[in-house]
């Protein structure tokens, strides 16, 4: 006789959640049983859970930051976001490089001009001219 495997498993009542979760960096030197948490909010609150991360750009300098989670929505892409200022830095370049593709595929005479190499030429000395003007301003 075969058996399911869900029978060796006591069902846990509707009314009820098991929530299984390591919520710290470190396990603990001495467990501790906490009594009394009844929502995720308590849980959060309890545990007070971060995580260090070490993050490095694309010219290989490193930058540290603490993330803390105070909710489930704060592991989600927007909550880490929102908590980093080096993602948030990354988020906006890539929203402007989007906005610039966007204008890329859309404009037609920007289309045309890129298709001939005079043209193109001519508006990568104008492109760079003004990258030249926007340094010496610094």
């Amino acid at each position: 006789m075969k058996t399911d495997a869900s029978e060796a498993f006591a069902d846990i009542p509707q009314n009820r959640t098991l929530m299984a979760e390591k919520l710290t960096k470190d396990a603990p030197v001495k467990p501790q049983i906490v009594h009394g948490l009844q929502t995720i909010t308590q849980v959060f609150e309890n545990y007070k859970p971060t995580v260090d991360v070490d993050f490095e750009d694309a010219d290989g300098m490193s930058k540290k930051e603490t993330l803390h989670f105070n909710g489930l929505e704060d592991f989600g892409v927007k909550g880490i976001t929102e908590q980093s200022e080096f993602l948030k830095d990354f988020a906006t370049q890539k929203d402007e490089y989007f906005k610039i593709m966007k204008q890329l595929k859309s404009n037609k005479i920007l289309k045309s001009a890129l298709a001939d190499p005079d043209a193109k030429a001519a508006l990568l000395d104008a492109i760079n001219g003004m990258i030249a003007e926007l340094k010496s301003n610094k």
